[in-house]
């Protein structure tokens, strides 16, 4: 019964951390999304997308994050 008990306390802060992190990706994703939108024609030229790209990953929901996260 100890070593239950053990164990769920050692997994508790681990998805603390999952969720602390998960919170960073999803903030860090909205900021650069909101950089993104600040950008203008030429500066979107110079990285190679269009005002149409920018606006489809903008209006994502802020959960959906990029698949690289």
């Amino acid at each position: 019964m100890t070593l239950h008990s053990h164990t769920f306390t050692q997994s508790r802060p681990l998805r603390r951390r999952s969720l602390v992190d998960a919170l960073r990706s999803i903030h860090a994703t909205w900021r650069q999304r909101r950089a993104l939108a600040a950008l203008d024609a030429a500066a979107l030229k110079d990285i190679g997308l269009t005002e149409r790209d920018v606006h489809r990953e903008i209006r994502r929901p802020i959960w959906d994050l990029p698949a690289h996260r």
